[in-house]
């Protein structure tokens, strides 16, 4: 009888302990889901920071480099040409300067009307009142002694994702001599 005895006790225990309860599934529900709000936090942060400084910043470069072939493939004495639209207008009625006047500035949020233009998300000029996505503002400055003239742009996109601070932007310099 002994033996009899001892085996429903094991039995017993065998089957308490052979499921899991609903109480523990709750709790292990509960530290996933707390794990996976953390991860989901990461994977936005991620998400931001590679639209801001991958995608937006690609695109700040691209047109400014666009900016900066037109204003090169001018001839070095050019001041008639209109490079606020695309194409450039030779001889048109130009802004108060044109070509590779000297002036300009590089601050996007107050742009010399003459030194700047706008593009919309696929990179195509429009109006400054229009949709636009990027500004791109530029600064020719011209050392006499040396027939050189510096040529700056800067493109900045119009909003960024996720963020408050600084938009993405790019700054491209070269040289233009005389007679090229």
């Amino acid at each position: 009888m002994k033996l009899h005895g001892s085996t429903r006790i094991g039995s017993a225990r065998k089957k308490s302990q052979a499921g899991i309860s609903l109480i523990e599934t709750m709790i292990a529900l509960g530290l996933l889901l707390i794990a996976a709000a953390g991860i989901m936090t990461m994977a936005t942060v991620a998400m931001t920071t590679t639209e801001n400084q991958g995608h937006l910043a690609a695109r700040t470069a691209e047109y400014a480099q666009d900016k900066m072939e037109q204003l090169l493939a001018l001839p070095y004495k050019d001041l008639n040409t209109d490079t606020t639209v695309f194409p450039a207008v030779v001889g048109a009625a130009c802004p108060p300067a044109c070509g590779l006047q000297v002036g300009g500035g590089l601050n996007p949020n107050a742009p010399v009307v003459a030194y700047s233009d706008y593009v919309d998300k696929s990179g195509n000029p429009v109006a400054a009142g229009a949709n636009w996505q990027y500004i791109r503002v530029w600064q020719i400055t011209a050392n006499a002694a040396d027939n050189m003239k510096t040529i700056s742009v800067l493109t900045q996109v119009r909003y960024g994702v996720g963020q408050n601070g600084m938009l993405p932007k790019s700054t491209i310099t070269c040289l233009k001599s005389s007679p090229f």
